[in-house]
């Protein structure tokens, strides 16, 4: 056959419903690339695009010849619903690219798949209806998702295959990707087309219940479906997905899929629901208790005191702005500040204000430094006198975990010394998690250093902080947030119901 034509697309956005509106700055600031600059930036040493995308050219690659026909890719940090324009724009792009491209063979999506816009909740559907309509059902069409999607029925039927990642925090992008392009290589060349199975589970655990390293259902489906694959080698793919449930829509819930050759899906179909099963029949497991802010502190003060304690981490999993937090609340901040804990060093506090004056001041000087001047939602002013200890422009290369190999911006940052306490704060200007101790080493942050270290993440940062306190002396604090863990603190209204954990009477089988 001649050279395939594989287009490329996607949309990474991690929808909060809660949160503050994405705007197309939100996209521009991160990451907006049309045309030929996805491929130029895909095999570029580094780059600033979603870890998939130079893994699927990197597997196409080194497979055989191809012809990427890239269309569009944008990316943005979690936050609010899309504001009215985008995704009607990001859709004439795409009709408008394959248009113009003519043959086209095969398509790669590489989407997040928990976004959401004012004009269509399911995005992710409609995208692939799109790509349905234009090329008809003849095209395969193969795409990535990350664990935290929420998926529809419709997609499911729409995609020839879907492929979820399988760590959380996620490191495995660029191999989840590799088997997508693998996938898209073996239908062209042997037109089977896989079936799949599909189940939504009742079911939206909290985050911070779904990470894959622990002993948890929800880990020990995924490992099951891996040595389920591997066995037999008529499944093509098993995905299980916890689903992201602050987005607040019908689609939500933790999601089990299988895929089989044609002829096969009752392989697909035992797998599923007993995968699904496991996870049920286990699902109070799937529950976490935090820890009270005072506790936190507490834990803090004896870290500080104690050079023989072990390093502490304390994670402030509310205001995570990896799932649409603002990354500027100050109640945990300000109780440590005010017990004087030593040896803390606490990031990223994002607050575009506080960083312009730290750099109009200049490093050495003497500032009162005021967070969150204007309050917003669980967002208290603090105030302390304080001073520059660095400045940077926030941008750097990641090196552990989720970030490695990978640019990053927080903006124009600093570091600040609270007078007092002697606190570390790390001021940045985007909202960014802090995921990685690049973060705070371009401000001259020495991590190992710290006795504890404060990060405004959910489940990333464990990736990348893991060489400096063990999970035991890992604290997810209980304060205010967008993100937080306690469902029940949320006005949901676009959730399926009953659901557990928010509804005990859910029933599923």
């Amino acid at each position: 056959m001649s050279v395939p034509r594989i287009a490329i697309l996607g949309l990474h956005l991690e929808v909060n419903a809660f949160s503050p509106p994405t705007t197309r700055r939100d996209f521009q600031q991160q990451s907006w690339a049309e045309g030929e600059a996805i491929t130029t930036q895909a095999r570029a040493p580094t780059s600033a695009l979603p870890a998939e995308i130079p893994g699927f050219y990197a597997r196409m690659d080194a497979t055989g010849d191809w012809e990427p026909v890239p269309l569009i890719l944008i990316t943005a940090p979690p936050g609010g619903t899309m504001a009215p324009g985008i995704f009607p724009e990001f859709l004439e792009i795409i009709q408008a690219g394959l248009a113009a491209a003519g043959r086209i063979d095969g398509v790669y999506v590489a989407s997040h798949g928990a976004s959401r816009a004012a004009e269509e909740d399911d995005t992710d559907g409609a995208v692939l209806q799109l790509l349905r309509d234009l090329l008809g059902p003849d095209v395969p069409i193969v795409g990535t998702l990350d664990l935290h999607c929420n998926v529809s029925d419709r997609q499911v039927a729409l995609a020839d295959l879907l492929i979820a990642y399988r760590t959380n925090p996620h490191v495995d992008m660029r191999e989840r990707a590799a088997e997508a392009a693998d996938a898209l290589r073996r239908i062209l060349e042997t037109g089977e087309r896989p079936e799949t199975h599909f189940i939504r589970l009742p079911l939206t655990p909290p985050t911070v219940t779904l990470l894959t390293a622990e002993d948890s259902p929800y880990a020990e489906a995924i490992r099951a479906g891996v040595l389920a694959r591997e066995e037999d080698p008529n499944l093509l793919g098993v995905s299980v997905t916890g689903g992201f449930v602050y987005t607040d829509i019908a689609k939500c819930g933790l999601c089990v899929w299988a895929s089989a050759r044609p002829g096969h899906v009752g392989a697909a179909v035992d797998v599923a629901e007993r995968l699904s099963n496991g996870i049920w029949q286990q699902r109070e497991a799937l529950a976490r208790i935090l820890t009270p802010i005072e506790d936190a502190v507490a834990a803090a003060v004896a870290a500080g005191t104690d050079p023989a304690t072990p390093r502490l981490i304390l994670a402030d999993v509310a205001d995570n702005p990896g799932g649409g937090g603002g990354g500027n609340t100050t109640a945990l901040l300000a109780a440590l500040h005010a017990a004087g804990a030593q040896g803390v060093v606490f990031g990223i506090l994002v607050d575009p204000e506080l960083a312009a004056a730290a750099h109009a001041a200049g490093q050495g000087a003497r500032i009162e430094a005021v967070a969150n001047a204007t309050p917003g939602p669980f967002a208290e002013t603090f105030a302390a006198p304080a001073q520059v200890r660095a400045l940077s422009d926030g941008t750097g290369i990641g090196r552990r975990g989720t970030l490695a190999g990978r640019a990053f911006s927080i903006g124009p940052a600093a570091l600040l010394e609270l007078e007092g306490s002697g606190l570390l704060l790390a001021v940045g200007s985007l909202r960014r998690q802090l995921l990685d101790p690049a973060m705070l080493e371009i401000l001259g942050v020495e991590v190992a250093a710290a006795r504890t270290i404060v990060v405004k993440s959910r489940g990333h940062f464990r990736a990348g902080f893991d060489i400096y306190a063990t999970p035991d002396r890992i604290l997810e604090v209980d304060a205010p947030g967008l993100v937080s863990p306690v469902l029940s603190r949320f006005d949901f209204r676009g959730l399926p119901r009953p659901v557990y954990p928010l509804d005990a009477e859910a029933a599923w089988g």
